[in-house]
């Protein structure tokens, strides 16, 4: 909080005003989206109507009318709030949101100048948004600070848990879905301010401890609840085969970027070449498929082709990774990134002219047909309960099935000996080969692990993509990889796969800002090894890691890790 140069005691006389005015100036705010905020309807999400929001402007009323409930409810005093005053930050919260109301406003004023023209454009309601919002925020400086919210240690019941990792669940459902609904650049930056405000806001107030405690009690009926809404996300699309497309690509990458997330993630190996893995499962695929242009006169099941083209891809990490494992650090990124490349290139020259005629080149092996499975043709529209659904949802929930099955075989080592055998190898691989660690094998065995479920995802894009060229797996894709499995948070599950959307999903959304992609992704990363090294979802053993300096919090994420620790190993519940 910032400290104002006011006396204490006039400080205090002008709190209980400042909360009043502050409560005002948000509602003001809010008041706002019922008026217009553009001329021309081109701006936005056609924001031009007096009395009618629209979809983002309904979003900014939200965002107000939490602001204005935070800082409006202390106004009900101490006695009447009893132990809601310790477990929720009020004044943290309701500060939060106006700055994130108005920091929302004054990117819809940038994006309604840009895209009509000239600021002369825009219209009264958009400034009153703007200084509703900075008047609520300037009176809530001169609110006293708020103590850390304890609502992660309020008890509920376990029915309450499930409705709200239930709606936490539907919420971001509606938010990916409301998100690929907009197209242009300015309906992107509003809304992602307007989400990552009221994230801001939801975290000050103390929720998401609440939902921590949640989810960790009851991981089952998380897991349940997002493949059920990563199942039903293919009917909101209403048969879109652009959404839908971005959607199975995402999967692809995020099953990828599991698979390194071993090597990288548990074993703490730099892989700059990984990508290589995902293309032999795809030419493998590819050579298998029966296409007309496939090298490979043999069409066997895909089940089979799938287990073939995964097993290659581990053959090929058990062989790249028996004589570049004895180094490490900086060298065994250089070898790896040597190694994307000579696969590359290797590909571009079976072509029948400097190799044997397995990958026709640089052209790489197009028409490679739909899948079918006991009749089911993937390459056809559906429809269920009369809501038509396109290819590339068929393949969405196929590649929905291949990411359950790598969780589970990823969750599973995490939690095996060898999941601990390559922890100690990322902490200090000396030590660990010290206590008789056989650190090469369990490094050759992550590679080749790795590289299966890289495989398992390549002979699943190929049929997606209905053709293979090696253009594909340049060495751009294995750092965006690599910096799925940073940004989501190394060793985890949920933060890979937020990672690999974001890194997905964004640079799809963002394609008229295509000069300008990888200067924001670079600046992302920037951001995050500053703010969050540890990545949106921190792995236990890596926040301690990260926080070892702050005693306090030391002390409780360590016991917090012995009773995770206990959880799965009977035998130290008598330390937890």
């Amino acid at each position: 909080m910032i400290s104002l140069p006011i006396p204490a005691d006039r400080l205090q006389q002008m709190q209980l005003p400042a909360r009043a005015v502050a409560t005002v100036g948000m509602l003001v705010a809010g008041f706002s989206v019922m008026m217009s905020w553009a001329y021309p309807p081109s701006a936005l999400d056609n924001v031009t109507f007096y009395g009618a929001p629209s979809p983002l402007q309904w979003h900014f009323l939200a965002l107000c009318v939490l602001g204005a409930a935070c800082f409006a409810v202390p106004f009900l005093g101490r006695a009447r709030l009893g132990r809601w005053t310790r477990i929720v930050a009020w004044n943290a919260a309701a500060r939060t949101a106006a700055l994130g109301a108005a920091a929302a406003a004054a990117v819809a004023i940038a994006a309604i100048t840009i895209e009509s023209g000239g600021l002369v454009n825009t219209d009264p309601g958009v400034w009153v948004g703007l200084g509703g919002s900075l008047v609520a925020a300037g009176c809530g400086l001169v609110l006293p600070g708020s103590p850390e919210p304890g609502m992660g240690r309020l008890k509920s019941p376990t029915w309450l848990q499930i409705v709200g990792i239930t709606l936490g669940i539907a919420a971001v459902l509606f938010a990916a879905v409301f998100l690929l609904s907009l197209n242009e650049g300015g309906e992107m930056f509003f809304y992602v301010a307007l989400v990552v405000s009221l994230i801001l806001t939801l975290k000050e107030f103390g929720i998401f401890g609440w939902f921590a405690t949640a989810v960790s009690l009851n991981k089952r009926v998380v897991v349940a609840a997002a493949f059920v809404a990563a199942f039903v996300f293919p009917f909101t699309q209403g048969g879109s085969d652009q959404n839908m497309s971005i959607a199975a690509q995402v999967l692809v990458f995020a099953a990828t970027a599991l698979g390194l997330n071993i090597v990288v993630g548990l074993v703490g190996l730099l892989d700059l070449g990984y990508i290589a893995f995902l293309g032999a499962g795809a030419f493998t695929a590819a050579m298998l498929s029966g296409s007309a242009f496939a090298t490979i006169g043999w069409e066997p099941p895909f089940w089979l082709t799938a287990l073939i083209s995964a097993t290659i891809a581990s053959i090929l990490g058990l062989l790249i990774g028996s004589p570049t494992l004895r180094v490490s650090g900086d060298y065994l990124a250089i070898v790896t990134l040597a190694f994307g490349e000579i696969f590359r290139i290797t590909m571009i020259n079976l072509d029948g002219t400097d190799g044997p005629n397995l990958t026709h080149g640089p052209n790489g092996i197009p028409g490679i047909p739909n899948l079918n499975f006991f009749g089911f043709d993937f390459g056809k529209t559906q429809e269920f309960f009369g809501i038509e659904t396109g290819r590339f949802a068929n393949y969405f929930w196929l590649m929905l099935l291949v990411l359950a099955f790598i969780i589970i075989v990823f969750t599973n080592l995490n939690r095996s000996r060898i999941g601990r055998g390559w922890v100690a190898i990322r902490e200090d691989e000396l030590a660990a080969e010290a206590m008789g660690v056989n650190t090469f094998a369990l490094k050759l065995l992550a590679f080749a692990g790795g590289a299966f479920l890289a495989g398992l995802a390549g002979a699943v894009k190929a049929h997606q993509d209905t053709s293979v060229v090696p253009e594909q797996y340049v060495f751009l894709e294995s750092a965006f990889l690599v910096a799925a499995v940073v940004l989501g948070g190394m060793g985890t599950v949920m933060g890979v796969l937020i990672g690999a959307t974001i890194l997905k999903v964004l640079p799809e959304k963002l394609r008229f800002f295509s000069d300008y992609r990888l200067l924001l992704f670079g600046l992302l990363m920037v951001f995050m090894m500053r703010f969050r090294p540890e990545g949106i979802i921190a792995d236990e053993r890596r926040q301690l890691e990260f926080h070892a300096d702050d005693e306090e919090l030391a002390e409780e994420l360590e016991e917090e890790l012995i009773v995770h620790q206990a959880h799965y190993n009977p035998d130290l519940k008598g330390d937890a």
